[in-house]
């Protein structure tokens, strides 16, 4: 599928401010670029970083004080994997690549070492697999109000589960946390979202099965083969869509995403499994 998408950002500058933006489509095998550009308003030297291993792409500003805008627009063809859940296994820790085990442990948002009683007792009992996660996708879905303003930017997974309460964010710390409590890796995941109303930033998280990454979304509110990746790490705190450095107020944020090739709508694949990146060759045992 191709989609059109992008961002328009703008901010008020009180200092100088060093931005770190991550608004870029990640670069992967699976996410074809075929048009692309952004622009900036004062337009101003950018410093660029691609992360070796996770693709997720970084842009650095340094930026005097008054205003800053930036347009981000893009065409992508994303290309997605499905396969039958039941055919989908977890992998014994015993048995997993040492390059995943970051995403096994508990970081700043994902309190995994906390919800590691709870997990177990909701979850432990179920058959392994994607099944699993799907199910625990279910119980966040059922039982945390999806409500604006319920947390903030330091809210954890296991303080969202004694709220109940949240966004997308805290949907996908506590998917995350729940997995790495019952020992699957998982990692938190920032994209444009075909299908979401209001468009915005989103959310997800994938879990780590069979030599794969498998995406999911306690939300329910986007289909899961409309999602573009932007960036990926342990939690929210390393793929922050910005990071200012200053005193600053944001002025205006726009996201949009429609389909570019006039194709059918994704459906909503809950029999599916969906992934959208190729497995990675790891290292042998040492």
């Amino acid at each position: 599928m191709r989609f059109k998408l992008g961002c328009s950002l703008s901010y008020e500058l009180k200092t100088e401010t060093v931005f770190i933006f991550n608004v870029e489509v990640a670069h992967l095998r699976s996410l074809r670029i075929l048009d692309e550009t952004l622009t900036l308003t004062p337009d101003i030297a950018r410093r660029v970083y691609v992360t070796p291993d996770l693709k997720n792409r970084y842009l650095g500003l340094n930026v005097a004080a008054g205003a800053l805008a930036l347009e981000y627009d893009a065409e992508v063809e994303l290309t997605v994997h499905r396969a039958d859940p039941a055919t989908i296994q977890e992998t014994p820790v015993a048995d997993l690549p040492l390059d995943i085990l970051p995403f096994l442990l508990p970081s700043r948002f994902v309190s995994s070492d906390r919800l590691a009683a709870f997990a177990q007792a909701e979850f432990g009992h179920l058959p392994k697999g994607h099944r699993r996660v799907n199910d625990i996708c279910t119980w966040i879905h059922e039982h945390i109000a999806y409500r604006r303003g319920a947390s903030d930017g330091e809210t954890t997974a296991h303080e969202t589960l004694l709220m109940r309460a949240g966004v997308c964010r805290d949907f996908a710390h506590l998917g995350t946390a729940f997995c790495r409590a019952l020992g699957i890796p998982a990692r938190f995941v920032s994209c444009y979202a075909y299908g979401l109303v209001p468009s915005d930033f989103h959310a997800v998280f994938e879990a780590y099965l069979d030599g794969r990454w498998w995406l999911f979304d306690a939300t329910r509110q986007a289909h899961l083969d409309g999602l573009v990746r932007i960036g990926v790490g342990r939690d929210a705190a390393e793929i922050a869509f910005c990071t200012p450095y200053g005193e600053m107020t944001p002025t205006g944020m726009q996201i949009r995403i429609d389909r570019a090739d006039g194709g059918p709508e994704p459906a909503e694949r809950t029999v599916d499994a969906i992934s959208t990146e190729e497995p990675a060759p790891h290292a042998g045992a040492l």
